[in-house]
C-alpha cells in the first residue's frame, strides 16, 4: 500500500453525533436493539412505507416536508409528510383497484419526479414489490429485467413508454397494466385520472418481516442481470444507518444525488432518510457544478451523499466555484459507488472544511456495511470500518473453504458474517448463483481488500480486476489513486494487459482536466508520477488519454469494459454504461 495522506481529523462536533464512539457503540449493539426503533404493524408485522411515512405522521409531523423536488426549470414543488401518506394512499388504492395484489412487481420506469418516489412507496404500502428501472435503459435491458421480474405493471411517461416499451409489450404476457404520468393512450392507463378518483386514506398492508419488498437488479460481467431481493426487515438497516453512517437527524435536511434506479437511491435516496424523519432534496436535473453549489447553499443542506464520480467532477471544475458560495449548514458528506480517492478527501477538508466520508456496500448487502463516520477521524482513502452489528473479515478462499486472514495488510476477499437485515435473501431464480456467494459461514463479496493494524479496510480491486505482473498482485485501485495525485488528471481507469515477459502489465486509462493537453511529454510526466508514488514493479508501464472513460450510470468505472476493448474480447452486459467516447 503506498503512502497514504495524513489522517483527516474529525471537528468538535463529533460528540453530537448520532455514534459519539465507535467501539463503546459496537461493543453494546444489537440488532434487537435497532428492530425496537421501529414501530411495527403488530404480530410481528412491519411495512417500510409505515415506518418511513405513516408514523411520523400519526406522531405529529405531518406538517414536515418530506420532500422537495426541484424541476429542471428550478421550480420548487414541496410535499409534507402528510402530502406523501395521502398519495401514497391514493397510489396503493389505485393498484388495488387494478388488482394487483401482494407480492406482485410494480416496475418504475422514470426520471427524477414525484411519481416515482410516489410510486415506490404506495407500492410497497400495498403490499406489492417495487423494481426501479434507469430511465435511460434502452429496451432490451427493460425487457430482460421486466422478463425475470414477472412485471405487472410500470409507471412511466409518454415519451419513455413509446420510445422503450411499446415495441417490447408483446414479449411480457404478465404485463397488464402501464401507467402513463401524462397521457393516456389505447393501450394504457392515466395515472393521474386514477390518483385524482382515488380514496386518500389506505390500511397499510401488513407484512411479515421476510416478504419481498424490494427487486433490484445488478449487472454481471456476463449474463443476464441478476436479480437481487430485499425484504420488509431490510428497513431495520436502513433507519439505522442512517443513522450511524450518514449521521442523520429528525428534521435534516439531506440530499442523496443519486437516482432510485440503482439501489442507492432506493436505500438512501427514499428509505433511510425518510425513517429518519429527514426532508429529502430531489433535484430532477443532471450534474451541473453551478446548480449544485446553489442547491446546497439555497437549500441549507446539512447531509449530502454523493459520488465519487460528481466529487470528480467538482474537482476538476476547481475550489474556487466551491468557493463562490456558503455552507454553514452543512455537517457531514458522504459518498459510495466506487471507492473514493484520498485526494478527494483531502479537497474536501480543504474546500469545505469537513472531508468526504467514504463507505461500502453492495446492492446484495442492501445498506451500508463499512464506513467513516462522523465521530471518527479519517484515513483517506480507506473505506473505514464495519457498522455495528456487522463482523466483517479478510479472507482466502480456496475449493475447500474460506480462511480467515487476520495479520494486518494481508490481500484476500472482503467477507462478511451472514445475517444482518438488510441482507438479499435471494437472486430471484437463480439458487445456485445465490449459493455461490457463501461459504464457510462468510458472505464472499467479490472485493479484495486488505485490513489496517487499527481496523480500517482498504479497498484493493475486484477480484477479477487483480493484475498480476511479474509476481506481483498488484490492485488497481491503489494506481489510480496516484495518478489522480497529479494536477492534469481528472479520472483514471487501470487494466492488466497481456505481456510475454510478466504475465501482465499494468495499463492506465487517464482523462485530463480542462486546460492539460494529452502529449508524449505529459505521458512520461505521468509514469514518473507514478514511479515516483509507487516504485517501478507497481506504476503502469503504459498510459493511453481519452477524452472519456466508461462508466456506469452509479458512477463507477467499467475496467472490465476497458479490458474487454483492449483486448478484442465480449463486452458482456453493458446495459448501465453511460455514453463514453471509446
Amino acid at each position: 500500500m503506498m503512502d497514504a495522506p495524513p489522517i483527516v481529523k474529525q471537528p468538535a462536533t463529533r460528540d453530537a453525533a448520532n455514534m459519539p464512539d465507535y467501539s463503546e457503540m459496537r461493543a453494546g449493539f444489537s440488532w434487537d436493539d435497532a428492530r425496537a426503533k421501529i414501530s411495527g404493524l403488530g404480530d410481528g408485522h412491519l411495512n417500510i412505507a409505515h415506518e418511513a411515512i405513516d408514523r411520523h405522521v400519526a406522531a405529529g409531523h405531518g406538517e414536515q416536508v418530506a420532500l422537495r423536488w426541484i424541476a429542471k426549470s428550478g421550480e420548487i414543488t414541496d410535499f409534507t409528510y402528510a402530502d406523501l401518506q395521502a398519495q401514497t394512499n391514493r397510489f396503493a388504492n389505485v393498484l388495488r383497484a387494478r388488482g394487483i395484489g401482494k407480492g406482485e412487481r410494480v416496475y418504475s420506469l422514470l426520471g427524477r419526479v414525484p411519481e416515482l418516489y410516489i410510486a415506490a412507496l404506495g407500492t410497497i404500502k400495498a403490499g406489492a414489490v417495487f423494481c426501479p428501472l434507469f430511465s435511460a435503459f434502452g429496451p432490451e435491458p427493460i425487457l430482460s429485467r421486466m422478463e425475470i421480474g414477472s412485471a405487472s405493471a410500470v409507471v412511466t411517461s409518454a415519451r419513455l413508454y413509446k420510445r422503450k416499451l411499446k415495441g417490447i409489450r408483446d414479449n411480457l404476457p404478465e404485463l397488464r397494466d402501464v401507467f402513463l404520468i401524462d397521457a393516456q393512450t389505447d393501450d394504457t392507463v392515466e395515472l393521474a385520472a386514477l390518483m385524482e378518483a382515488a380514496p386518500e386514506t389506505f390500511d397499510t398492508e401488513p407484512m411479515d418481516p421476510e416478504d419481498m419488498a424490494l427487486l433490484h437488479f445488478t449487472s454481471g460481467t456476463t449474463g443476464k442481470p441478476k436479480g437481487v431481493v430485499h425484504v420488509h426487515e431490510a428497513v431495520v438497516a436502513h433507519n439505522m444507518t442512517g443513522q450511524i453512517a450518514l449521521d442523520l437527524h429528525p428534521g435534516d435536511v439531506y440530499w442523496c444525488t443519486a437516482d432510485p434506479g440503482w439501489v442507492t437511491g432506493t436505500s438512501y435516496g427514499i428509505i433511510a432518510p425518510l425513517t429518519n424523519r429527514a426532508t429529502m432534496i430531489i433535484d430532477e436535473a443532471e450534474f451541473d457544478v453551478e446548480r449544485w453549489y446553489s442547491t446546497l447553499e439555497r437549500e441549507e443542506v446539512r447531509v449530502w451523499y454523493t459520488a465519487p464520480t460528481a466529487i470528480r467532477m467538482l474537482m476538476k471544475a476547481g475550489s474556487e466555484a466551491a468557493k463562490a458560495h456558503k455552507f454553514p449548514h452543512l455537517r457531514f458528506m458522504a459518498s459510495v459507488g466506487e471507492p473514493l480517492n484520498p485526494e478527494a478527501v483531502v479537497w474536501g477538508n480543504e474546500t469545505f472544511g469537513m472531508p468526504f466520508h467514504d463507505n461500502w456496500w453492495q446492492t446484495e448487502t442492501g445498506g451500508i456495511m463499512i464506513a467513516n463516520y462522523a465521530s471518527m477521524d479519517v484515513k483517506p482513502g480507506s473505506m473505514g470500518k464495519p457498522l455495528p452489528g456487522i463482523d466483517a473479515g479478510i479472507v482466502e478462499v480456496t475449493e475447500t473453504g474460506a480462511r480467515e486472514l487476520t495479520e494486518p495488510l494481508a490481500m484476500g476477499e472482503l467477507a462478511l458474517r451472514p445475517g444482518w437485515p438488510s441482507m438479499m435473501r435471494a437472486y430471484l431464480h437463480e439458487q445456485a448463483r445465490y449459493d455461490k456467494c457463501f461459504k464457510d459461514g462468510w458472505y464472499l463479496s467479490g472485493d479484495l481488500a486488505m485490513r489496517d493494524a487499527d481496523g480500517y479496510f482498504w479497498f484493493v480491486g475486484r477480484s477479477n480486476d487483480l493484475i498480476k505482473s511479474a509476481g506481483h498482485l498488484i490492485g488497481p485501485f491503489e494506481v489510480e489513486s496516484a495518478l489522480m495525485e497529479h494536477d492534469a488528471v481528472a479520472e483514471v481507469g487501470v487494466i492488466g494487459v497481456p505481456d510475454e515477459t510478466s504475465g501482465e502489465i499494468v495499463k492506465a486509462y487517464v482523462a485530463l482536466k480542462p486546460g492539460h493537453e494529452a502529449s508524449e511529454d505529459l505521458k512520461l510526466e505521468l509514469m514518473g508520477h507514478a514511479r515516483k508514488k509507487l516504485g517501478p514493479a507497481v506504476a503502469p508501464k503504459e498510459i493511453a488519454f481519452r477524452a472519456n472513460l466508461p462508466k456506469t450510470r452509479s458512477g463507477k468505472i467499467m475496467r472490465r469494459l476497458l479490458k474487454a476493448r483492449e483486448l478484442g474480447l465480449p463486452e458482456g452486459d453493458i446495459s448501465t454504461l453511460e455514453s463514453d467516447e471509446q
